[in-house]
């Protein structure tokens, strides 16, 4: 099996523990987990301590009490009062916890409840109008890759994470890993260009690409960056081109990959009845993308790290972000026997950009091409979509990541805020993990120029 910094997960809790930590009684399971630690060994006693680890990242997960999140949905959504809100609350279109005997509602809980009750889409006022503008530009761009006239892209990039005063004591050294893209067919050309301090750069093929740096913490903090510029080539969903820069597929691609991508029995059977009648790869790959568009919604959900299984959250709730809708897709190409692949970093819409998930499947003679279910659901007067993505890329994108759960390298000592993925930074010192509350992670478009 191919190194994974999650395989401890294999390790069952004792279901009494499981109990308290579904139930949201965290101090009771702290206690426990502590009472268990004692006599726990190998990669049990490591699964007890990413659970210790996890309790802490519920709550600021999960921030708000009920009355704090409708003051916050109230000042957004044109006529809402406290009534209707807990009509929403009771058709699950609030997300929420209970913690420790209170309700907690999650961080992202206004635009999934509009997503989730999509009658409140009229009265939701959005921000500025920059959603609306980034998918005019993402429209435009995509027509231009349909009519063959989109030229590559170059992107200047810079990504920051600066650790915060106070949260590392002064003199005590911090390792920092920044994400950077892979060498590849979507960006062939990737040139550091400046730093904040010597970093070490993996391999232009690892599978979590980054730069790694050592700072040490001072009374402001401890920084690091990197600027690099990147060639970002396009592909159409008929294109014929193939790559070699992209590789043959190996047979991990056709393999689960504890936790997140397994083949549990009710998708096995799902994936068997959608593909019974078919027998060429590229229309069973076909069968499994449609229905994944047309039977997931997106929403926000919370940090990777805190789910026990993707792919089967997914599955039973039917909704997730563009993470989990590739890792379902993923999970049903493989068990289908398509080899498949993870791709993330981010969508660097020149309008709007941020963190962003996708994949890849490896049909012959095609090679491997391009699916990214989140952006292939059809948006109002864009069923465009739904074809594009399936094969093709509009060049909005900066790819580090090719595996989930892979080791960095160097690799962290200490768990990872995000052991799923590699998007917007990691950080350390010999007191444990750095988690989001105590840095600021950041990556700016500086340019954006055709090649």
């Amino acid at each position: 099996m191919r190194a994974n910094v999650l395989d401890f997960m294999a390790h069952r809790l004792p279901e009494e523990l499981e109990a308290l930590i579904r139930e949201g009684r965290h101090s009771e399971a702290r206690r426990r987990i502590t009472e268990l630690l004692k006599s726990a060994e190998g990669n049990y006693r490591r699964r007890l301590e990413f659970e210790l680890d996890r309790l802490r990242r519920w709550p600021l997960q999960y921030p708000y009490s009920e009355e704090e999140a409708f003051r916050i949905a109230a000042e957004r959504i044109e006529g809402l009062d406290r009534e209707e809100f807990g009509q929403l609350f009771s058709l699950g279109c609030v997300d929420h916890i209970r913690l420790e005997g209170e309700i907690r509602i999650f961080e992202r809980f206004l635009p999934n409840m509009v997503w989730l009750c999509p009658a409140l889409k009229g009265r939701y006022e959005e921000e500025n109008g920059v959603r609306r503008k980034a998918k005019e530009a993402l429209r435009e761009r995509a027509m231009e890759v349909l009519r063959g006239e989109a030229s590559p892209l170059i992107f200047r990039v810079r990504a920051e994470l600066d650790v915060k005063s106070g949260r590392v004591p002064e003199g005590e050294k911090v390792r920092i890993w920044l994400p950077i893209p892979r060498i590849s067919s979507l960006h062939p050309k990737v040139k550091i260009l400046s730093y904040s301090g010597e970093p070490y750069i993996s391999s232009e093929d690892h599978p979590q690409r980054t730069a790694y740096f050592e700072a040490t913490q001072s009374k402001d903090g401890a920084r690091a960056w990197v600027e690099y510029e990147v060639e970002v080539v396009p592909r159409a969903p008929d294109s014929q081109e193939i790559n070699e820069l992209d590789g043959k597929p190996q047979p991990h691609h056709l393999e689960e990959r504890i936790p997140h991508i397994t083949f549990f029995e009710e998708l096995r059977e799902l994936t068997s009845s959608l593909i019974a009648d078919v027998d060429d790869p590229l229309a069973k790959a076909r069968r499994i993308w449609d229905w994944v568009i047309d039977n997931t919604t997106y929403t926000y959900v919370h940090d990777y790290a805190l789910f026990d299984n993707i792919s089967r959250f997914i599955f039973h709730r039917r909704r997730g972000d563009c993470g989990v809708q590739a890792i379902l897709l993923i999970t049903m190409l493989r068990f289908a026997g398509i080899p498949a692949r993870w791709q993330s970093g981010w969508y660097a819409n020149p309008v709007r950009w941020g963190m962003h998930d996708w994949a890849q499947l490896y049909v012959e003679p095609l090679g491997w091409i391009y699916v990214d279910p989140s952006f292939g659901h059809p948006r109002e007067g864009e069923e465009w979509r739904r074809d594009f993505y399936f094969g093709g890329i509009e060049g909005y994108r900066l790819a580090f990541n090719s595996e989930v759960n892979y080791p960095f390298d160097p690799p962290k000592e200490h768990f990872r805020s995000d052991p799923v993925d590699s998007q917007r930074g990691e950080a350390e010192w010999d007191g444990g993990n750095l988690y989001y509350d105590e840095v600021d992670a950041r990556l700016e478009i500086l340019d954006v120029r055709r090649a």
